[in-house]
């Protein structure tokens, strides 16, 4: 099974969508989103950039020179 998107909406009335891996465990959660159509449209957005993004680690200390 693969993963999946969840799509919620909070006590504000705010539409939120999570990526749920396979194992149930949630892997992201997104910003809130007034409107569904605009949650859907994160969740797209989500599947057109994150498979070619690269990891931009900003914990590793910078070297000495």
């Amino acid at each position: 099974m693969a993963g999946r998107y969840v799509i919620t909406k909070d006590e504000r009335g705010d539409f939120r969508f999570a990526l749920v891996a396979a194992n149930g465990q949630t892997v992201a959660v997104s910003a809130p989103f007034r409107t569904k159509p605009a949650c859907v449209n994160g969740i797209e957005s989500v599947r057109r950039i994150a498979a070619d993004a690269t990891i931009d680690d900003r914990t590793v200390p910078a070297t000495a020179t």
